[in-house]
């Protein structure tokens, strides 16, 4: 697949800036973002049930993109099952990882790895047809303009191909139950923000915006006919307060099984740290 160069990005009310803080930032942790920063267990437990959704909506062999595939652990766990994965994302060190993780594993032949961020897909030949993409624990957050996304998505993917997508969400009881006990306000109040917000990883900035499962829809709605969703990290906690998990394990074992169960019910399934939502393309 022959991609052109990246293209020059605006600088306009600053969106050049912010994308250039996130990938920096990304960059900065790559190295060790299989670990606790990026792959705590309770990360793991969110991962495996959006590996669910994927087996889910994609039999094998299925080609498939991963947008912000970070270290590669869900496109080389695709291509372990005989999919064949184009692993790209914004930071350059992230995709050193996942192309490094395939050649472990002797996948190359099934993973492709693309230094383009989400919010650059024209990049790609549009003579390439996909079965669907996957995005998993919030990569779309960082994208500027989710319209051009949605429009992107629907020039790459072949007539009923799927998404699958893991966001980062607006309202996770959680996160408010914590924040309000420390009265820590203003953290409170980021994720209820209608905008791009600077966001502290590694004393760096990550720039990203929160949405809620409507909101998120609402741009591919023209193109996609939405399927399900659910919300991930609803009863069990979001992936930031591992002490729980660690300190009452039959509790939080109890806390998963019903977000198994019930964090796809109406209004429920508008809460939760993240969110999983699936679209098929009309």
């Amino acid at each position: 697949m022959n991609i052109p160069p990246h293209p020059e990005l605006s600088s306009q009310d600053g969106v050049l800036s912010r994308l250039l803080q996130t990938r920096a930032a990304f960059d900065s942790v790559a190295a060790d973002y299989d670990g606790p920063r990026g792959n705590n267990e309770l990360i793991q437990d969110m991962r495996s049930q959006v590996w669910q959704a994927l087996d889910g909506a994609f039999p094998a062999p299925s080609r498939l993109i991963d947008l912000g595939c970070g270290t590669g652990l869900d496109a080389v766990r695709m291509a372990r099952l005989g999919h064949h994965v184009t692993a790209t994302d914004w930071s350059p060190r992230m995709v050193e990882r996942t192309r490094a993780r395939a050649q472990g594993e002797d996948l190359e032949d099934r993973v492709q790895t693309l230094d383009i961020g989400a919010h650059e897909l024209e990049r790609i030949p549009a003579t390439a047809q996909f079965d669907g993409l996957y995005s998993n624990l919030g990569p779309l957050n960082c994208v500027p303009d989710p319209a051009a996304l949605a429009d992107q998505c629907a020039r790459l993917l072949r007539p009923a191909g799927v998404l699958v997508y893991a966001v980062i969400g607006r309202f996770c009881p959680w996160e408010m139950g914590y924040y309000a006990g420390q009265r820590n306000w203003p953290r409170l109040r980021v994720r209820f923000a209608r905008r791009m917000v600077p966001v502290n990883m590694n004393k760096q900035t990550v720039w990203t915006r929160y949405y809620t499962p409507r909101e998120f829809y609402r741009p591919f709605a023209r193109h996609f006919a939405l399927l399900y969703y659910r919300g991930l990290c609803v009863f069990a906690p979001p992936p930031y307060l591992t002490g729980i998990r660690q300190r009452h394990p039959r509790l939080y074992e109890r806390l998963v099984r019903w977000d198994q169960r019930a964090a796809g019910l109406p209004l429920i399934r508008n809460l939760g740290d993240h969110f999983l939502i699936v679209m098929v393309k009309r």
